[in-house]
């Protein structure tokens, strides 16, 4: 569905005059018709909204758009991935596949690396399929914390496994997951493992094209992060992820990599309130502090309140999402390297009265998604993905979609699900962008048996390149649970 971007002015003049003289000057009247920029609001269905922060209708108030500041024709939908999930973490390759962790779904009890095929081309639901592509010769089983990750630019697929807070292993495959690497034991063994992350950056790294970093909650007052230089074969000790006197938890939400070769994670400030961006410019061996503008959004008072996301934009642009004590999302951006941050503002739309589990992802600069779920009041809880096309606007469109039916929630079981450990969603859950510039949100569908599924748009703005439509895919759903 190409965009709809019209703004026609109709100008009627009538001017009388008579043969012999005039009969008087008539003002000119200018009738100018409401621009298009709605063009397409017969289409959609009741899991769209245009809102600008703090929800505010932007379908009977267009003043604010223009430029990049624009709507475009948004619906959305979800696909199974055929297994069960847990705290269901994802990346996409060059190629067009995406992943997600299958807990204990794969050979001897182990984590399955869950690859689907044909979704970021989907022309029919029959051109998609999911399967298990982890099966090396010896399967790394019980793995209490499943984590994979995909480096943006090497295309490694890293699976990260937690052992009963004992130890952790890595694994890795250059080759879609057809081989899989001998399993390196990560942890320098002086601390308990638990809640890992890991990432890569282009930053200078001695025997490999990126730099990996992972970080997790150990035995210090602050998270504890290493380093591989090899592109995991070897790792360097577990340094303090923070300042040295840090007294902000251990527990952080995911660590990502920047272009420019930095490194960010969110969590608790030092002092222990508010939220902070933790930065490293060194490779891990040194972090410094920089809070996040929460005066006015507060803190999430829940479970899992420890989470404040990151993600940076191909200009190394850095975007930042919390929940605020109100439990709904807040959004702010840096483009000094999270020295300076603009005024919080919240993106959700106005019927949603609580979120979890928040997630953002950015693609070029200014474009940026963000996944959380949400309910309206009825103890039923959706996905949503809220995009902005133009963040560094003072007045930004946010365009929100609800990727499953009211009649199909996500979870029905928990009111208080998005704030404590529930269901498939675990502690965390994930969203990367396809080649294309399409979001997709790594999500549980609870009441069908925790069942991994990815969120997406099924038409709205690409987050790469020109501005323009994305090319429409078919509608997924229950269909393909």
């Amino acid at each position: 569905m190409r965009k709809k971007r019209n703004a026609i002015l109709m100008v009627l003049i009538m001017m009388l005059m008579s043969l012999s003289g005039c009969f008087g000057e008539e003002e000119i009247e200018v009738i100018e018709e409401t621009s298009g920029f709605f063009d397409f609001k017969d289409m959609l269905d009741n899991r769209t909204w245009y809102h600008y922060p703090g929800g505010i209708n932007a379908m009977n108030n267009t003043s604010a758009l223009g430029g990049e500041n624009i709507p475009f024709y948004s619906s959305s939908s979800y696909y199974s991935i055929g297994m069960s999930t847990f705290e269901p973490t994802m990346g996409i390759t060059s190629t067009g596949n995406l992943y997600m962790t299958s807990w204990g779904n794969g050979p001897s009890g182990s984590t399955a690396i869950v690859q689907c095929s044909g979704l970021v081309e989907l022309q029919s639901l029959a051109d998609y399929s999911c399967e298990d592509v982890y099966n090396p010769i010896t399967p790394i089983p019980n793995s209490n914390d499943p984590y994979v990750y995909v480096d943006p630019w090497t295309d490694r697929i890293m699976k990260f496994d937690m052992h009963a807070l004992l130890g952790m292993t890595v694994e890795w495959s250059d080759d879609e997951g057809s081989s899989w690497s001998f399993p390196v034991t990560p942890a320098t063994g002086y601390s308990v493992q638990d809640h890992q992350t890991i990432a890569s950056a282009p930053y200078p790294a001695i025997a490999y094209e990126t730099l990996w970093v992972f970080c997790i909650n150990g035995n210090a007052p602050m998270p504890l992060c290493a380093a591989s230089q090899d592109g995991g074969t070897t790792w360097g000790p577990e340094l303090p992820g923070g300042p040295l006197d840090c007294q902000s938890g251990g527990l952080s939400a995911h660590i990502i990599g920047a272009e420019n070769g930095n490194f960010y994670r969110g969590q608790k400030g030092c002092n222990g309130e508010g939220y902070s961006m933790y930065k490293t410019e060194d490779g891990a061996i040194t972090w410094t502090e920089h809070v996040l503008p929460t005066e006015e959004s507060g803190t999430a008072d829940t479970w899992n309140a420890e989470e404040a996301q990151v993600d940076t934009d191909s200009q190394s642009n850095v975007y930042a999402m919390w929940m605020g004590i109100d439990d709904l999302p807040y959004f702010s951006y840096s483009t000094d390297d999270a020295e300076t941050w603009s005024d919080a503002v919240m993106v959700a739309p106005s019927h949603v009265q609580g979120t979890g589990f928040p997630v953002v992802i950015a693609g070029d600069p200014g474009r940026v998604a963000f996944g959380y779920i949400g309910e309206d009041g009825d103890g039923l809880w959706n996905g949503y993905i809220s995009v902005m096309t133009d963040a560094f606007n003072e007045t930004p469109l946010i365009t929100t979609v609800q990727i499953n039916a009211d009649d199909d929630p996500l979870d029905n079981a928990s009111p208080t699900c998005g704030y404590e450990r529930c269901g498939g969603f675990g502690d965390f859950i994930d969203m990367q962008i396809d080649e294309y510039g399409r979001p997709w949100f790594a999500l549980s569908h609870n009441p069908n048996g925790d069942t991994g599924i990815f969120g997406t748009f099924t038409n709205g703005p690409t987050l790469y390149g020109n501005l323009s439509s994305l090319t429409e895919i078919p509608e997924g759903g229950p269909q393909t649970l």
